[in-house]
């Protein structure tokens, strides 16, 4: 039986791909500009250690690794994403010092050119709902993290949970690809993204998900109403 994963894998790549040039702009529109908060709260729960490195992982047009720079301007982050256009659209963000440290790599989250216990934290945001198997990625995460690391993930809450009365539900499956289609000009990817959501586990399951694949403790932040979460998981020291 011929392996599902990479046609999967090259789907996604291709799709965000293709949306890159609108993609920062859509991200502030449809989230109404609260997606900067978002990220300040993820790179607010990033913690450094004795590698002085965070992984940032889907890490797209480095919004995500910017903020975390502006947290910790000592810090290098390799900013891995499996789609070279997106990583490509960010590269004039970086100016200065920001140009030395971070570094964007073309990469796989299930197959991470790093050595062993070589970055304290991985954070990823928006990612793993497209990532398959999550397992795998998982298990990439603590085995490049150092004892005691810590993976921070942000991840849209899951579409089968009602939130704000079954509004925000409406705006995910009517508004949401309306409005990414006629700006990207793609009527596939923001219906990707509302299915995805749609389909993502519960806070809770996705917890599970992470202390079955080895994370000593694991727990979620609520933003927004749970519009967003942010998982955090340890490597056991």
């Amino acid at each position: 039986m011929t392996d599902p994963r990479p046609r999967h894998d090259a789907a996604v790549s291709g799709m965000f791909g293709r949306i890159a040039g609108f993609y920062d702009l859509l991200n502030h529109t449809l989230s109404l500009g609260i997606d900067y908060y978002w990220r300040h709260v993820l790179a607010r729960n990033v913690r450094v250690g004795s590698t002085n490195r965070v992984l940032d992982l889907a890490a797209g047009t480095l919004d995500v690794s910017l903020a975390i720079r502006r947290r910790f301007p000592q810090v290098q982050v390799p900013a891995m994403d499996f789609c070279p256009p997106m990583l490509q659209r960010g590269l004039h963000k970086l100016k200065g010092d920001n140009a030395r440290a971070i570094m964007p790599v073309a990469a796989d989250a299930k197959k991470l050119p790093l050595p062993d216990a070589s970055v304290d934290c991985v954070t990823m945001a928006f990612g793993i709902r497209n990532i398959t198997p999550r397992s795998e990625a998982f298990a990439e995460m603590l085995r490049v993290l150092t004892p005691g690391g810590r993976a921070c993930i942000l991840e849209f809450g899951s579409g089968s949970e009602r939130i704000w009365g079954g509004l925000y539900n409406f705006y995910l499956d009517r508004i949401l690809p309306r409005i990414g289609q006629m700006v990207s000009r793609d009527p596939g990817a923001y219906a990707y993204l509302a299915e995805t959501i749609r389909h993502f586990p519960t806070a809770p399951a996705l917890e599970k998900e992470m202390t079955d694949a080895g994370f000593v403790r694991a727990w979620h932040i609520k933003l927004t109403s749970g519009i967003v979460c942010l998982h955090v998981g340890e490597k056991a020291r």
